[in-house]
């Protein structure tokens, strides 16, 4: 399975988010560290979740790290996050 396919079913299965977005910026780092030719080794996902209410920045982050190890977390080089409960602050 692809590991944006794995990331999707994954953040979508434990955090029923509102919003899911991920983007797969390996291109934009051909011939960096971790850089493979057949791509998906950067990513960058937007998640706006319920669960995500009342936690901290790193809670969340724990969060997806939780729902994405161990894999893809293995295959993925660098994930960028962008991660909110949606609410007014």
């Amino acid at each position: 399975m692809k590991i944006r396919k794995q990331i999707l079913t994954k953040l979508n299965s434990a955090l029923q988010p509102e919003l899911l977005e991920i983007e797969d910026q390996s291109d934009n780092h051909k011939g960096h560290s971790g850089w493979r030719e057949t791509g998906e080794t950067h990513f960058h996902i937007k998640i706006i979740s319920h669960k995500f209410i009342n936690k901290s920045r790193i809670q969340r982050h724990q969060m997806v790290y939780k729902a994405l190890s161990p894999e893809p977390m293995n295959s993925i080089h660098a994930l960028s996050m962008d991660l909110s409960h949606g609410e007014s602050k």
